[in-house]
């Protein structure tokens, strides 16, 4: 027995009669149950692209029912995303630490000392340690940049480092 041409809704005839006759009952379901916030015009419109995407899947018998849990299921995910997105609103971001207010000044105490004791050695070891530990150059990459040595740059870095162990008392 040949299938009808009617049992195929692939066939864009047959599809917009089906889009003719039941965007606007799609539409209305969906409003009424959703209300016009989470825009059930696009979902009912997304619900009918489906269709056409799976047109070979579906039968015309069945066509109605799919778009309708389609663009059903459409909403409730849209609902979901909404609720995430109003606990992540809800949330306060930290603004705090589990630190005590002793450590933070100690903190700052140690970051001025450190700053002081930096700014007391000469300018060639303040170079090459800044270079080595803050901008993470290494050695040979400063040595080229300074026109010196490899070695200079160690007995440079080496000096700035037992200057400040001295200076801060506390490395």
């Amino acid at each position: 027995m040949p299938k009808s041409l009617n049992d195929n809704i692939c066939n864009e005839v047959m599809f917009s009669k089906l889009f003719k006759k039941h965007y606007q009952n799609l539409y209305s379901y969906l409003y009424y149950k959703f209300g016009d916030y989470l825009n059930p015009e696009d979902k009912a419109q997304e619900a009918f692209t489906k269709l056409w995407q799976n047109c070979g899947k579906v039968t015309p018998e069945k066509a109605k029912s799919y778009v309708f849990t389609v663009g059903n299921n459409m909403m409730l995910n849209e609902v979901k995303h909404h609720k995430v997105v109003l606990q992540h609103q809800q949330t306060k971001p930290r603004s705090h630490t589990n630190e005590n207010p002793e450590f933070l000044m100690q903190e700052q105490e140690y970051l001025q000392k450190l700053q002081r004791a930096i700014g007391n050695l000469t300018e060639s070891e303040r170079t090459a340690f800044l270079m080595n530990r803050v901008e993470g150059k290494k050695h040979k990459e400063i040595a080229a940049l300074l026109d010196i040595s490899a070695k200079a740059v160690e007995k440079r870095i080496y000096r700035a480092l037992s200057k400040l162990r001295v200076e801060i008392e506390e490395l």
